[in-house]
């Protein structure tokens, strides 16, 4: 970590202008108000990969399907533990190049576009508030895939967050979901083909973002046809979970062939985040297991001590207090001894994971949370009752 700052979007922009100018090498890492994180790769001075955000594994998914839909990413002989890196779709590019399935030059299209994309969300949430940026100089990526003209990327990030301003999107982010409201009265208001689409599509599982691939259309005009049924409350919006990669057909034997399935067991999670709160809930009780989910980090100890959960996942970082802290606190009460207490975190610290060893943590899990990887830690540290194969 070289130096926590706090930005403004003009400011922000300025910062990324500033590590091209002076051929930065390493990363940059942005968390949003919203405690949404995102780390930036530059390569002398040039943007060369971006990370992070609500949903990237289905932004992964979305460039692939546009630019590569004869690769079937279930087939990969890809071993799950690699999605827990934080450049797993960095990797899994350069896994599909060295596998001759997609060619060198065809890269060059995904890692624009999933710059811009990045780009674009921060700038959107830097408008609205303000954002934390920590240049990272010793977080390297080998072998860079491509080299961006930065400024140019930056430039027309910057234009297509002003043309989505103007439309009057300014508060909507691509990331929502639309579904239909009252779909009986909106029946009548459009044609029949319309209407076929918004029933298909607008099902509250797709997002903006996805909505317009699967149009073949840009974002803009996109959302823009949507907005006045969005204004009229005909169309709601909501947030949805990451639509995670399932590599569970290649996983390590070990691990990837059980599934909790105790219908008893507790799993609480700390954390602010409802959308972090969110994603990790379905994939518990997806699998069998009840979830609680504590956004109060004040009142945690007490709603813990109440709930007594069989197993705790604990973000490390929150406004009032930090994952350490609730750890330290609860390893002094004795019902919670030996109670499985895992920090989550952005960051892959050494020091991190030295200090949540002697508060007491159980063990360390690396965001983006990833269904197979909460799954292994799930496995590993509930008594388990019965066990059945991931692929059922």
């Amino acid at each position: 970590m070289d130096c926590l700052q706090q930005m403004n979007v003009k400011n922000l922009l300025l910062e990324f202008l500033h590590l091209n100018q002076t051929q930065y090498n390493g990363a940059l890492d942005i968390t949003t108000s919203y405690h949404h994180k995102f780390r930036i790769y530059y390569h002398r001075g040039s943007i060369i990969w971006g990370t992070g955000g609500v949903h990237p594994h289905r932004r992964f998914r979305r460039h692939m399907a546009q630019n590569f839909p004869q690769v079937d990413l279930q087939s990969l002989q890809w071993r799950w533990q690699n999605l827990s890196i934080n450049n797993w779709d960095y990797q899994l590019l350069r896994t599909l190049h060295q596998m001759q399935k997609i060619e060198w030059s065809q890269i060059n299209t995904i890692v624009e576009n999933t710059v811009t994309e990045i780009l674009f969300d921060i700038i959107q949430e830097a408008h609205c508030t303000h954002v934390f940026c920590d240049r990272r100089s010793e977080v390297v990526l080998d072998v860079p895939i491509i080299f961006t003209n930065t400024e140019i990327i930056l430039r027309r990030t910057y234009q297509l967050w002003q043309n989505w301003a103007k439309a009057g999107l300014a508060a909507i982010s691509p990331n929502l979901a639309p579904s239909l409201n009252q779909p009986e009265q909106l029946q009548y208001q459009v044609s029949q083909s319309v209407y076929k689409i918004f029933i298909t599509l607008l099902n509250g599982n797709y997002t903006l973002r996805d909505i317009a691939v699967k149009f073949k259309q840009d974002i803009l005009p996109t959302t823009s046809f949507l907005l006045p049924y969005i204004n009229q409350r005909q169309i709601q919006l909501k947030s949805v979970p990451d639509w995670y990669i399932n590599l569970s057909h290649n996983t390590d034997q070990s691990v990837g062939k059980s599934l909790i399935q105790h219908r008893n067991q507790l799993v609480a999670y700390v954390d602010d985040s409802p959308q972090l709160g969110q994603t990790l809930g379905k994939i518990i009780i997806d699998h069998g297991l009840r979830f609680i989910h504590i956004q109060d980090s004040t009142q945690a100890l007490v709603n813990l001590i109440e709930q007594k959960p069989d197993l705790i996942f604990l973000d490390l970082m929150m406004p009032c207090t930090s994952g350490y802290e609730i750890c330290a606190q609860l390893r002094k009460i004795s019902f919670f001894a030996n109670t499985p207490i895992i920090i989550l975190t952005g960051s892959d610290g050494i020091f991190d994971r030295t200090r949540a060893k002697v508060v007491g943590s159980t063990d360390f899990l690396n965001k983006p949370i990833v269904v197979e990887q909460v799954m292994a830690m799930l496995n590993k540290y509930l008594p388990v009752q019965y066990f059945a194969n991931l692929s059922k």
